[in-house]
């Protein structure tokens, strides 16, 4: 894959996320205000008191981990999910958005896809947990046979 591509990628949404992160604490400028549906979507969020400041900490720390290239496949399964719902807010409830939403969508696929081999052992349909000593366990019909063959 294109290293340069990669690594605009991880740039651009890394800022993205960085700046938005930081901006929900420090107040930098002003959130555009959303109207109708997803306003009340919004305000239902805020009213909440938790749901914004956890979501500003993990901008933060994804954006952080994209821009420094340390983390990257842990920033973006943090923010897969966020991704998905922005998406989905600009999809259903304020479309105006869904532009910058989609693009937004794009580099997180983008990256996902880039640092795939990161991401295979969680697509594997059955995992043996580690063992205590962080060995993968042998399942129990192995062990059995690893024993009898001695």
């Amino acid at each position: 894959m294109n290293a340069k591509a990669v690594t605009t990628a991880r740039v651009l949404l890394g800022l993205l996320f960085l700046v938005f992160g930081l901006n929900g604490f420090l107040h930098v400028f002003a959130q555009p205000q959303m109207e109708g549906k997803a306003g009340e979507l919004i305000q239902g969020l805020v009213s909440g008191q938790y749901v914004f400041p956890l979501l500003f900490a993990i901008y933060t720390f994804a954006g952080a981990a994209l821009l420094t290239d340390r983390f990257v496949p842990l920033a973006l399964t943090l923010l897969a999910p966020i991704v998905v719902n922005i998406v989905a807010i600009h999809l259903f409830l304020a479309p105006s958005g869904l532009p910058v939403a989609v693009i937004v969508l794009g580099l997180e696929a983008f990256l996902a896809w880039s640092h795939r081999e990161a991401f295979r052992p969680l697509l594997q349909p059955r995992q043996q947990p580690a063992s205590p000593t962080g060995k993968p366990a042998v399942a129990s019909g192995a062990r059995t046979e690893a024993r009898n063959a001695r």
